[in-house]
């Protein structure tokens, strides 16, 4: 699911294509006018790349509910329940060593939700979130997670579980600058003022660049976001830091959003935001350049809050043996972020859950 929504695929079409790729029936594509089919031994190696995947999956479940095997079998039900969007249902049970029937069942009664859960199981239902959600979520976002499940517990009670059985959030670190602001290209006019909050979406948009290290070199990315939900419209990752990485991000931007003309465009005064090149395209499309002040964070801050969240998150004591395998982990994380994380300046709604709820409010309103 991740996958098709970082990449805007529907899930039918992706479900089609890995239905003919297990039928040798997937068409690669046409090399003067010979189509091209899976052969037998790229079946193979696709059914040991699926193996290996599937016992990483069990050894990760396995390490990420040690505790709830220990607990009694409604314990590792809420597990389950709460991480069946993350693994497999089948797997799941077949590692904590329960049935797939009986797991049903037990939803079919209501679960635990249907009346005051025990500390037992609230802390099964915690330790699953800190583990779905990457050790991201301190207490507040972990007590609006559990009701939005449907769990009937208080602030403090939350609170003082975490902090008896030591599940704390991540922390951030501080970042090296990338920002190369010297150079004579001419610098927009800050627009923005820390004005961070538009009153609809696609009127303020601010982009940067951050760097991921991996086995094979360095990683940047460079990401575009609308200031209205934080969410993450635009996205390039390339193995270089020249014009067409945050050209591209700005291009994917424009394409999925379509900003009026006169929208801002926010960054930093890096020296690829200054190219003739990038403000060529932002002239083009109607968009109005805008630039923090030199070497002043908090102007850009919104998009530094993220990088952090970003490498905290999926970087920090990670060891990428590609720049393959950390695009995959970047890009899995950029869609949970969209789709699922909640955000305290949001009234803890994810940036997409955000952007729904101002839209029907305006459909009714028009209505």
């Amino acid at each position: 699911m991740q996958v098709c929504q970082a990449l805007g695929i529907p899930k039918a079409s992706l479900g089609s294509w890995v239905r003919q790729a297990r039928t040798g029936t997937l068409k690669l594509g046409a090399v003067d006018g010979v189509v091209s089919k899976v052969t037998p031994e790229q079946m193979e190696l696709a059914r040991l790349r699926a193996e290996n995947a599937r016992l990483r999956m069990e050894r990760d479940i396995a390490k990420k509910a040690g505790g709830v095997l220990r607990a009694g079998r409604a314990a590792r039900y809420a597990w389950i329940e709460q991480m069946k969007y993350v693994y497999p249902i089948a797997v799941s049970c077949h590692v904590l060593q329960v049935s797939c029937s009986g797991y049903f069942r037990w939803r079919r009664s209501g679960g635990e939700t249907s009346q005051r859960c025990s500390d037992e199981l609230a802390l099964a239902h915690i330790r699953a979130i800190h583990a779905e959600f990457k050790g991201e979520y301190g207490w507040p976002r972990m007590y609006k997670e559990l009701h939005a499940k449907g769990l009937r517990i208080g602030k403090e009670r939350v609170r003082k579980l975490m902090a008896s059985h030591g599940i704390r959030a991540k922390t951030k670190r501080k970042f090296v600058v990338t920002t190369d602001s010297k150079h004579n290209l001419a610098v927009a006019p800050d627009l923005v003022q820390r004005r961070f909050t538009p009153q609809a979406p696609n009127q303020l948009l601010c982009g940067d660049i951050t760097y991921i290290a991996t086995d094979e070199g360095w990683l940047y990315l460079a990401a575009v976001m609308d200031m209205f939900s934080r969410q993450i419209v635009g996205w390039s990752l390339q193995p270089h830091m020249q014009t067409s990485l945050v050209k591209d991000a700005l291009a994917m931007a424009w394409w999925r959003r379509r900003p009026e003309p006169g929208a801002i465009f926010h960054s930093d005064r890096g020296s690829q935001y200054c190219s003739h090149d990038f403000q060529a395209a932002l002239a083009q499309w109607g968009i109005r350049s805008s630039m923090s002040r030199k070497g002043n964070c908090w102007d850009n801050s919104p998009i530094e809050s993220f990088w952090g969240r970003l490498k905290t998150a999926c970087v920090h004591g990670q060891r990428f043996a590609s720049r393959e395998q950390a695009t995959q982990v970047v890009m899995n994380w950029m869609a949970f972020y969209n789709y699922r994380r909640r955000h305290s300046s949001l009234d803890y709604l994810s940036p997409m859950q955000y952007e729904q709820r101002w839209y029907e409010v305006q459909r009714k309103k028009t209505a």
